[in-house]
């Protein structure tokens, strides 16, 4: 493992090639428990095959982004179609959410850098 694998918030980097789920959001003012929402089906999501990780911020003006890693467009699938998801999602549309976008992408590459690695470009090794 190295320093940036440990990096709280931060997933690590994958073996490409894997899929990168994209869920931007902008929140209502409502609570009805989502901060408990969001840690289950990020727990959830860790239970599933083919999951690898996940990363994700909120602004203070209810903005977030949400990127969670996959191995597979299968294991994306199969995790829609999870009942519990499901059900995040209706009350998601129905409480939480003013606009969401999710987008899948292929990862075809990944690198990342970290201070322990001195000032070598990383896309060099």
């Amino acid at each position: 493992m190295n320093d940036r694998d440990a990096l709280p918030g931060l997933a690590p980097l994958f073996e490409p090639p894997y899929y990168a789920v994209i869920f931007t959001s902008l929140r209502t003012t409502v609570d009805a428990g989502y901060g408990e929402m969001a840690e289950r089906m990020v727990a959830l999501a860790a239970e599933q095959p083919g999951y690898l990780g996940v990363e994700s911020t909120r602004g203070a003006d209810g903005l977030g982004i949400t990127v969670s890693y996959w191995q597979s467009l299968e294991a994306i699938q199969a995790w829609r179609a999870v009942a519990e998801h499901r059900a995040a999602r209706d009350q998601g549309r129905a409480d939480w959410y003013r606009h969401y976008a999710l987008r899948i992408a292929r990862v075809e590459r990944s690198y990342g850098w970290s201070r322990a690695d001195g000032v070598e470009d990383p896309t060099l090794r």
